[in-house]
């Protein structure tokens, strides 16, 4: 006699159907369970992810590049590229293509499939060829305590070449010409749309998200000959960013989030963005007066206090020196100077 046997299917904890099979030793009843066991592992890819934070990442994989999403901080990869063959090899490509690469994304996230282990993939800088690497001095009222100075009544901006960016773990470069190397913790803006003349109400629909930002700083050339901004700050390696990039929509407030640096394991800098003095907004409104911003522009907000040249005595990285930068809800970035 052939038994029949209740099976019943489930999504995210909740009963769905009841399903009357044959017994195990049918056909019949070794299809069902392949079907469910297919269906379990999609529901529980979708539960792990779908319902945290896209956190957007590049990475290097069988010698290609890939745009992915992270399951969580620090944790597996789901390959956008390889899921969807439409979607763009590289974030700044990814962001230009605007919300259908956005919703390939989501669907390749939800259908739980090319999830890659970590530790077998290399996770870069989630941007390697912006436009544009764009700064701001002076943007946190604790830091302009620190040195004494008055807060700026506009954004002080300068420039960081974008052959200084590295990976979130890649090692920092000590160069010769330089005998002050210091540390600023900084969380950046990544544009997502183009922008000229935005007005501050609108500011925030032209971002794609945040990510964290090390602007290192050669000290003794940023201030040579009255100022050599360019010089100080984009030598090779000094402009670590990582680990993803969290989407505006999924921060609590991007201008309430705490943020360190740990030199070594010591705590060098602990402030919170709610420190800034022009936020996001005031910044793209301001500069985007002035130039065009670009999708994959980076806006690197500033840091707070606690860096090594204020510090009494001074205080400068050197080689062997393991560097922490870390801001809430985004991740930390580690680099050592070599």
């Amino acid at each position: 006699m052939m038994h029949r046997v209740p099976l019943r299917l489930c999504v995210v904890g909740q009963q769905v159907s009841t399903v009357s099979l044959l017994s195990a030793t049918s056909p019949q009843h070794k299809c069902f369970i392949d079907a469910a066991s297919r269906l379990r592992k999609s529901v529980r890819a979708v539960s792990t992810v779908s319902t945290g934070k896209m956190r957007f990442v590049q990475f290097e994989w069988n010698g290609r590049l890939a745009v992915g999403v992270e399951t969580k901080e620090g944790g597996d990869i789901i390959d956008v590229t390889e899921v969807d063959p439409t979607v763009p090899h590289n974030m700044r490509d990814f962001i230009k293509g605007g919300q259908p690469n956005l919703l390939a994304a989501k669907n390749s996230v939800n259908s739980g499939h090319f999830r890659l282990k970590r530790e077998n993939v290399k996770v870069i800088a989630p941007i390697t060829n912006p436009e544009k690497v764009l700064c701001v001095g002076m943007n946190y009222r604790d830091h302009c305590e620190e040195q004494g100075a008055p807060v700026p009544e506009e954004p002080v901006i300068f420039s960081k070449f974008t052959s200084s960016i590295i990976g979130p773990t890649d090692d920092i470069p000590y160069p010769e010409v330089t005998q002050q190397l210091d540390w600023e913790v900084e969380l950046a803006i990544v544009i997502g749309r183009t922008a000229k003349d935005v007005p501050v109400d609108k500011a925030m629909d032209y971002v794609f998200g945040f990510t964290v930002a090390h602007d290192v700083s050669a000290r003794d050339w940023q201030f040579k000959n009255g100022g050599q901004f360019l010089l100080g700050k984009s030598m090779d390696g000094f402009c670590p960013l990582g680990p993803a990039i969290i989407m505006k929509e999924d921060l609590k407030d991007p201008h309430n989030l705490k943020l360190w640096t740990r030199v070594n394991g010591v705590v060098k800098q602990d402030s919170s963005t709610n420190q800034l003095v022009f936020k996001t907004p005031e910044l793209i409104a301001f500069i985007s007066k002035f130039m065009t911003l670009k999708p994959g522009d980076v806006i690197l907000t500033g840091t707070p206090p606690g860096v090594g040249v204020f510090r009494k005595p001074p205080e400068f990285l050197k080689k062997g020196d393991v560097v922490e930068v870390e801001i809430e809800e985004i991740g930390t970035i580690t680099n050592k100077i070599v």
